[in-house]
């Protein structure tokens, strides 16, 4: 098919309506905007072939500069980091552990996980054929009392079988990431940070690391700016090289083989791995690349100024909006600021009924739904374009006068 150029999108040309994305770079909306510079970059690498073992050492190089780990790799995701870095960490170095995968017969096969800390993604970490041993009653959550999983907890549930420790990083999570990590070497057991969403602040890009995190996996389609369906996976050198083995393509004869040796070092390995589990995640050149290009461009903007630009955008919306009828509109500050309308009983529809409103209109327009039940409809501005504030604003008149 020929791709004409008109002013028509091309989204337009396939028939897909674009939406207004007040949610933010959530998978499900598709992510956010790629700048300039990466999608200039993606285009360039996309007229090139590379060796991808050479790309991905080279990739590791950006990654490690960037989050002071000893490695790292690009991946088709976070989800696919929590994948890759659980297979390593099952099969190390072992070829023969990495061709069985996931069956887990006869190896470290358990991964040790806070209760409260269990969530969709978890299951990526099942895929490789571990079983996840949950430890803590989170009682805080259930209204019972004030007190979650403690570090004691999962000293005590480390055993023989036991392959690594997963720990879901949030503002929330407990026991703290230094408990578990003084657990886990006392026990030399290697632990899994999922740090998908933890940007910004971008001094989260080490924080974890600098912890004592063996793995760390990150969204780079989020607030990094990549391309959506990647990733990031930080950490430990011997781990990284698991992991990467377990994602490339092999097919070719072991002396013909020659990846860069501070990479993948060939003569720790008893023989060439088969395509491993992580080899459904492929990822594309032209994603190593954007990434690239945008990992340095995040980490080269103070929190400070990023905040500034969503906070303008946010006051831009706030301003367009102004009094309703039958709601009230705020500002939240933080790390992300972000607009709050708050439906009121006399509204001729409920916060979840206006959700639904603006999704189904024309454009359709995203918003947070996750606190709908409160009576609450957020505005994210991470992914807005300079006309959607007054287009939000005067659908919400419309709806709410």
């Amino acid at each position: 098919m020929v791709y004409t150029l008109t002013t028509v999108s091309i989204y337009d040309q396939f028939g897909i309506r674009a939406i207004i994305n007040a949610k933010g770079s959530s998978t499900r909306v598709s992510g956010g905007f790629l700048a300039p510079d990466v999608t200039a970059a993606m285009t360039e690498a996309g007229q090139y072939c590379f060796d991808m073992a050479e790309l991905q050492a080279r990739a590791s190089t950006v990654i490690a500069e960037v989050t002071g780990a000893e490695a790292g790799c690009v991946t088709s995701g976070a989800a696919a980091g929590l994948l890759l870095g659980t297979a390593a960490c099952v099969a190390g170095l072992d070829p023969g552990k990495m061709g069985r995968l996931p069956d887990t017969r006869g190896m470290k096969n358990e991964v040790i996980m806070v209760r409260s800390q269990r969530n969709f993604y978890d299951h990526a970490v099942r895929a490789t054929g571990v079983k996840i041993v949950e430890v803590g009653l989170p009682d805080r959550y259930a209204g019972a009392g004030v007190r979650d999983a403690e570090a004691w907890e999962i000293a005590e549930a480390i055993t023989p079988n036991t392959a690594a420790i997963f720990y879901v990083a949030n503002g929330n999570a407990r026991p703290p990431l230094p408990e578990v990590i003084n657990v886990a070497r006392k026990a030399a057991v290697p632990v899994l940070v999922d740090a998908a969403a933890q940007l910004p602040p971008v001094s989260n890009l080490k924080r974890f690391i600098n912890e004592g995190a063996d793995l760390v996996a990150f969204s780079g389609g989020k607030a990094i700016g990549g391309p959506q369906g990647s990733g990031i996976l930080s950490g430990k050198h011997d781990l990284i090289m698991s992991a990467i083995l377990q994602n490339l393509d092999l097919d070719i004869d072991w002396d013909l083989w020659t990846p860069p040796p501070f990479f993948i070092d060939k003569a720790r390995l008893k023989g060439l791995p088969q395509h491993g589990i992580g080899r459904t995640c492929k990822v594309g050149k032209e994603t190593i690349i954007g990434l690239l290009v945008a990992l340095r461009q995040f980490a080269g903007e103070t929190d400070t100024a990023r905040q500034a630009r969503f906070r303008a955008t946010t006051n831009k919306l706030h301003a367009a909006t102004g009094s309703l009828r039958h709601a009230t509109v705020t500002v939240q500050d933080g790390t992300t600021p972000r607009m709050v309308l708050t439906v009121q009983p006399s509204a001729p529809a409920t916060a979840r009924e206006i959700c639904l409103a603006l999704q189904t209109g024309n454009p359709p327009i995203q918003a947070d739904p996750s606190r709908v039940d409160q009576g609450q409809i957020g505005f994210n501005p991470t992914c807005l374009r300079p006309e959607d504030p007054e287009r939000i604003a005067r659908r919400l008149r419309e709806l709410l006068g």
